[in-house]
């Protein structure tokens, strides 16, 4: 779970982030992509998501930064779907308490976090 997040700092599991990060949760793994870059920083795009696409999520929780500024270019709502993936977009702290509650619920899930 997280239990942390403010502008440009979360803390998930009990260690510390302040830069960008996907969190995968499956049933019986979860991995910490850590400094995660984009093609363009404000605005995420497909190919920035390759391995949660890889990873065959029921769920993918954006969070668009503290004040939304990341936009998602329509191509990631349209491989979100053809994938059979629920994308759901907020700003990063609506994102964390939604990313939260599935957690809790044992769904397989991606959690990709803008966090300034």
């Amino acid at each position: 779970m997280i239990s942390h997040y403010s502008f440009g700092n979360l803390v998930f599991k009990g260690k510390f982030y302040n830069k960008d990060l996907i969190i995968i949760k499956l049933l019986n793994e979860e991995r910490i992509i850590s400094n995660w870059w984009r093609k363009e920083g404000h605005l995420l795009q497909s190919e920035d998501l390759e391995e949660v696409w890889k990873s065959k999520v029921d769920y993918l929780i954006v969070g668009t930064g503290a004040y939304g500024v990341m936009k998602v270019h329509p191509e990631v709502e349209k491989k979100a779907k053809e994938l059979g993936i629920i994308l759901e977009v907020y700003p990063t702290s609506s994102a964390v308490k939604r990313f939260n509650e599935l957690y809790s619920q044992e769904k397989s899930i991606a959690g990709a976090f803008h966090l300034t």
